[in-house]
């Protein structure tokens, strides 16, 4: 469950509660009663090594066939000037 950071508006003491993400924000300290804001922080999240995926970190050789480049497909995407509906263009 998530833990989210309040501060108090009249002393400015800073509490951490569990809440759902689908919970409505504090706007009163739920034992004391005294009005609180919740606080947005940047994630706490640290990536480390040389790679996110497994492809990103392993040094692939020449002759293996995932080396080889990828050959385009005739499917266009989203937003690249065309309909994301297939078939023949009718956006106006």
């Amino acid at each position: 469950m998530p833990r989210y950071v309040y501060q108090n508006l009249e002393t400015s003491e800073r509490y951490e509660f569990e809440q759902g993400f689908h919970d409505p924000a504090y706007t009163h300290h739920p034992e004391t009663g005294a009005p609180i804001k919740r606080l947005i922080f940047a994630p706490a999240v640290v990536f480390k090594g040389s790679g996110w995926y497994a492809k990103d970190s392993k040094a692939q050789s020449r002759s293996s066939p995932a080396s080889e480049p990828e050959t385009k497909s005739d499917v266009s995407t989203p937003g690249a000037g065309s309909c994301c509906v297939p078939g023949p263009a009718t956006c106006s």
